[in-house]
């Protein structure tokens, strides 16, 4: 069995589950790629919320997932990344938002996790707040971005 682990975010699964979203393929390929695998395949409660404004939870791939709560530990992680953030603002150009808080609470789980090493997410936003974290050695997990189809991501064919 393989140990390693991904936190999934809202995005992945919001592409996952609508066939005519422009990602859908590639979410596809990564989760089979991911069973396949046999990576353990996580969602936050706070994706889980997220997910839940448009989408019920009984659409979720549940029974492939394991649901990972927020704890105290996350807590107080989010707390030090979120300082992190707020004081280096300036050295991020968000383009479509202000800093989103769920994004440093899911970043602090993946941190956090025993095992996390992928964090996948086609939120280009969220993926320059992980570029500065990692910059500055506050978090070591990589983030996927959704948009690069996971043959090309893990430098494998894809038969």
């Amino acid at each position: 069995m393989n140990n390693q682990r991904v936190l999934l975010d809202t995005s992945f699964f919001i592409r996952l589950l609508d066939e005519s979203d422009p990602l859908h393929r590639n979410a596809i390929g990564y989760f089979k790629y991911f069973l396949e695998k046999e990576f353990e395949l996580l969602i936050s409660t706070i994706g889980v919320a997220e997910y839940c404004v448009r989408g019920n939870l009984d659409e979720l791939p549940l029974r492939n997932l394991k649901i990972l709560p927020f704890n105290l530990d996350h807590a107080q992680k989010t707390g030090e990344l979120a300082k992190f953030i707020f004081e280096n603002k300036g050295k991020l150009t968000l383009s479509n938002r202000n800093l989103i808080p769920n994004d440093t609470k899911l970043f602090a789980q993946a941190e956090k996790e025993p095992g996390v090493s992928i964090y996948l997410s086609s939120d280009g936003e969220s993926k320059k707040i992980h570029s500065l974290l990692r910059s500055h050695g506050l978090v070591k997990f990589d983030f996927f971005d959704l948009n690069t189809p996971y043959d090309e991501a893990f430098g494998v064919l894809d038969l």
